[in-house]
């Protein structure tokens, strides 16, 4: 019985590292994706607080899909965007975007 309970809890714990979030793996992202659009990668992400960040990024960055469908600019990461990869990796990248937002008080190194 202990070593069924054992084996739930570490199944248990293990799940559950992998369902959270990671500023690393938002910053890959947005170094991969985002950096050739906003080329000022460090002030870009400073240039909103937190609110604003998490607010852009509810719902699986929804609005921020939105902003980047209605401007013609942003053409190139339209694929993107309509993509499973981009709301299945939303979560990285708000949580990069809010570790490093302007009221956050850290500096990204995004080279």
């Amino acid at each position: 019985m202990n070593k069924i309970f054992l084996l739930f809890i570490a199944v248990l714990l293990l799940g559950m590292t992998h369902l959270s979030a990671a500023v690393y793996k938002g910053q890959k992202i947005f170094v991969r994706k985002c950096v050739s659009c906003h080329t000022t990668g460090q002030s870009f992400v400073s240039s909103k607080t937190t609110f604003e960040w998490e607010e852009l990024m509810e719902n699986k960055g929804k609005e921020l899909i939105i902003i980047h469908l209605r401007d013609k600019n942003a053409s190139d990461s339209w694929d993107y965007f309509k993509s499973k990869k981009y709301t299945k990796k939303a979560k990285h990248l708000k949580e990069f975007l809010m570790e490093y937002a302007q009221d956050s008080g850290i500096v990204p190194a995004c080279n």
